[in-house]
C-alpha cells in the first residue's frame, strides 16, 4: 500500500467539450473507448459542416439537432382487451438521446470516405432539408 496519495494527472491533449451536445455526440460517435478519436472526428465534421455551411460549426450541429430531435412518441396502452397508441411528450434528455443517435446512425450508413466526412454531410443535408420544408411549417397540429 502506498505511503502517500496518487495524484491524478491530465493528459497532454484533454480537452473540454465545449457544451453538453458536444459530449453526447463525442460519447455516441466514440468505439472501443476511443474518446481522443471520436472528438477528433467531432471537430473535423464541424469545420467541413462550417466551410459548407458558411455558418458556424456548432450552430449547424444545434440547428441539426433540433430538427432531428422528435416532441412527442407512441406508446402502446392497454385499454380492456384493445391496446392503444397514445401520443406522450418526450423528456428533454430523451429528446436529445434520440437526435443523437439518429444523427449519427444515418451518417454511419452513408458512403464516404471518413466519418468526419459523412457526419459533416448529414448535418448539412439535415439542415438544408429543413430550411426547404419551412414553407409546410403551417400544417403542423
Amino acid at each position: 500500500m502506498p505511503r502517500r496519495q496518487s495524484i491524478p494527472r491530465m493528459t497532454k491533449y484533454h480537452t473540454e467539450p465545449p457544451n453538453r451536445t458536444t459530449a453526447r455526440f463525442t460519447a455516441k460517435l466514440m468505439a472501443n473507448g476511443k474518446r481522443n478519436l471520436s472528438d477528433r472526428i467531432l471537430r473535423q465534421a464541424l469545420a467541413r459542416a462550417e466551410a459548407t455551411a458558411h455558418r458556424p460549426g456548432l450552430e449547424v450541429l444545434e440547428a441539426a439537432l433540433r430538427n432531428a430531435t422528435p416532441i412527442i412518441e407512441v406508446k402502446p396502452r392497454r385499454v380492456g382487451g384493445a391496446t392503444y397508441q397514445v401520443p406522450v411528450e418526450i423528456r428533454g434528455d430523451r429528446r436529445l438521446s434520440l437526435g443523437v443517435r439518429w444523427l449519427v446512425q444515418a451518417a454511419r450508413k452513408r458512403n464516404g470516405k471518413s466519418m468526419s466526412d459523412k457526419l459533416a454531410q448529414e448535418l448539412v443535408d439535415t439542415h438544408k432539408m429543413a430550411e426547404a420544408n419551412r414553407a409546410f411549417s403551417h400544417f403542423k397540429w
